[in-house]
């Protein structure tokens, strides 16, 4: 079982482990209160979830590319 979850967050965009990690939160419990917050409100939370998933991508392209030009 741990290494479904391992696979599934190395190749998913990782925004719930991201919180987690800054909020000092477990990531599980970020992951549960998503489902359960997007069950309630028909989904809209995915908006916030793909935008951030986007400004994280955006952050490590930056970030690798300014390493690079140094």
């Amino acid at each position: 079982m741990e290494t479904i979850k391992n696979i599934f967050e190395k190749y998913a965009f990782g925004v719930c482990q991201y919180i987690g990690d800054k909020l000092g939160i477990s990531a599980g419990t970020i992951r549960t209160h998503f489902i359960y917050i997007s069950f309630i409100t028909m989904g809209s939370p995915l908006i916030i979830y793909m935008f951030v998933a986007f400004w994280i991508n955006i952050k490590k392209y930056i970030r690798r590319n300014s390493i690079l030009w140094e």
